[in-house]
Order: C-alpha cells, then sequence, then structure tokens
C-alpha cells in the first residue's frame, strides 16, 4: 500500500492506493485541473470572489462546472467546493489505472473507493471529541466523499463556529460545499442549539447521506453517515498516523 504526501501550491494532498501509478495520476489531475481553474480565474476574477452560486458557461473548464454546481446545491461561492471537486477528479483519474483502493485527500475533503475497510478519524481543533471519534467505511459505502468545514482550525473563510462540520455524500465535491453551508449555520452562545441549526441546514439542503457537527463539549449527527468508532490512542498520535497538517480542518485518512 503506497502513502503519499505531495503539497501543489494550495492543495496539500495525501494519496493512498495500492498503485503508484494511481498516486502519479492523481497528482497529475491536480496540477491539471488547477492549471484549468487558475487560466479561468484571470479572466472571470469574480468566480474568486464570489459568497453566492454564480453562473457559468458551458464552455468553462470541467473543474469550474463542478465545482459551480455543488455550490449551487449548497448555496455558497464556488470557492467552497473547489477542494472537494479536485480530489473527486483526481480520484476519477486514479479509477482509470484500475487499482482497487483510492483515496485522495485535499486539505481535509477526501473522495474514495475501496475494496477494503477504511477508517477515518475527525479532528476538531481543542473539541474534547478531537481525535475520539472515526468512521469505520465499509465497502458498501464506497464510492464516497467527505468532507469537513471548519470556523477554529483553518484560515478558510467562515462565518460559523463549529470546531468541525463534517458532510458524507456520493461526492466530495457536493460534501465540501455543504460543508461550508453547514458550518456557517453554527452559530450563538447557546452550543447545542447552534449545532441543532447546522444539522437542520443539512437536512434542508439534502443531496448528502448525512452530518456530523462538533462544537466545543458538544456533538450532533443527522441522517444515514457510516458506522461511528472511537478512535483509540492520543490526539498528537492520530496527527501523525494520518500525516496531516494541523493548521487545517481534516478527516484523517488512518487505515
Amino acid at each position: 500500500m503506497y502513502r503519499v504526501r505531495k503539497r501543489i501550491n494550495q492543495s496539500n494532498l495525501l494519496a493512498l492506493t495500492e498503485s503508484f501509478r494511481a498516486t502519479d495520476e492523481a497528482f497529475a489531475s491536480i496540477i491539471q485541473h488547477r492549471a484549468c481553474l487558475e487560466t479561468y480565474i484571470r479572466t472571470h476574477p469574480g468566480f474568486e470572489w464570489a459568497l453566492d452560486p454564480i453562473a457559468v458557461d458551458a464552455g468553462a473548464p470541467r473543474i469550474v462546472r463542478l465545482a459551480t454546481g455543488a455550490a449551487e446545491i449548497a448555496g455558497v461561492g464556488p470557492m467552497a467546493a473547489v477542494p472537494g471537486s479536485l480530489a473527486e477528479l483526481a480520484l476519477e483519474a486514479m479509477l482509470r489505472t484500475g487499482s482497487r483502493i483510492n483515496v485522495i485527500e485535499n486539505g481535509g475533503e477526501i473522495a474514495a473507493t475501496s475494496i477494503s475497510a477504511l477508517t477515518i478519524g475527525i479532528y476538531a481543533g481543542q473539541s474534547t471529541f478531537s481525535g475520539q471519534l472515526g468512521f469505520l467505511l465499509s465497502p458498501l459505502d464506497f464510492p464516497i466523499g467527505i468532507a469537513t468545514s471548519s470556523a477554529t482550525v483553518s484560515h478558510a473563510l467562515s462565518f460559523g463556529e463549529a470546531d468541525a462540520a463534517v458532510i458524507v455524500a456520493d461526492t466530495a465535491s457536493i460534501a465540501d460545499a455543504v460543508a461550508t453551508a453547514v458550518c456557517n449555520a453554527v452559530q450563538g452562545h447557546d452550543y447545542e442549539a447552534s449545532i441543532q441549526k447546522g444539522l437542520e441546514t443539512a437536512e434542508k439542503i439534502g443531496h448528502t447521506r448525512g452530518a456530523l457537527i462538533v462544537r466545543g463539549n458538544y456533538v450532533g449527527m443527522v441522517g444515514k453517515l457510516p458506522q461511528l468508532v472511537k478512535v483509540e490512542g492520543n490526539v498528537e498520535e492520530i496527527l501523525k498516523a494520518g500525516l496531516v497538517d494541523v493548521a487545517r480542518p481534516n478527516v484523517i485518512v488512518l487505515t
């Protein structure tokens, strides 16, 4: 099994697969689609700064159309769906190699398919649940997209106050966009009420399998999530095992 970490500009990537060729194809996909996105933004700067869904023409690059479509579903700006969309496209490239275990994580957004079970840990900053909860993904859960948005662990723009808003969906692009919208909804001094508001937002948007929200000492869930498991070990050990960057929100690929 190959486990490769690579940074491509702002994309901090982790690929997990039994095929080294699949990792090469995943990273090549990220480079290609990032270049297309950057070229598009130079002539359409509004794409980068929009905080609400926008329309793009049918001739726009696929990364642009994928992110825009996911953002429309969640009611957020298209850049909120770019990391997940890049992961989704990288997964497609991995699958074309014929590999059977394919996981690509891009800054906390995961696209995956696998014939074997995988454990995904949840990092939620200083929350008491950080590094303690995870999902056990069975082969029946794949293909899957998992994304995390956080107001306390990331430099990304957020209008909410969740330590981690984790969304599970069929695709990483949709999971990414919805995670942003759900995290934005988690606001206010009443932690329990704010989590409930986030869960209601996830239900209202739809298009997902479920949501898990962590804020402080509180956690809430809705939908049909993968099997929830307790992750063994302390946060430092888990972060080391997952080869993650603690300066950003993460769902952590452990096994």
